[in-house]
């Protein structure tokens, strides 16, 4: 199989793995949910994959921190404060940052990584809230 091929598939498999996550948010009426999943998972997948192919001499580690560090400013938008100190969005930040952490290691081609933590993700997001 073609390098490029290779690269679609990781893509597709990113953008397909986000939107399962995405799915459930929206399904549990979140406001980030299928779009924004997908496309947090596919992007960061795209950045991996920019920073193994396209790149001859950068360190794709340090594409990799930098991923990071912008789903955590995505995150801290999802992050709001209510009166009475309640703080809602927590959840909605941390699928956000494993989502972008799942497009990643698609897009470095762990493949089986990518999809056990996706079914991880999902189980502890249908978990009963609060657990009695």
């Amino acid at each position: 199989m073609g390098t490029e091929v290779i690269m679609i598939l990781r893509l597709l498999l990113a953008a397909a793995l986000g939107a399962i996550i995405g799915y459930q948010r929206e399904r549990a009426g979140k406001p980030a949910g299928l779009r924004t999943h997908t496309l947090i998972c596919l992007g960061a997948a795209l950045f991996t994959i920019a920073s193994i192919y396209g790149f001859g001499g950068v360190n794709p580690a340090q594409v990799a921190a930098g991923i990071v560090a912008g789903i955590g400013f995505l995150g801290a938008g999802a992050i709001l404060h209510r009166q009475g100190g309640i703080v809602i969005g927590l959840t909605t930040a941390t699928t956000m940052w494993a989502v972008a952490a799942i497009g990643l290691t698609a897009g470095a081609g762990l493949y089986l990584l990518s999809a056990v933590t996706t079914v991880v993700v999902l189980i502890i997001l249908l978990l009963p809230h609060p657990i009695r």
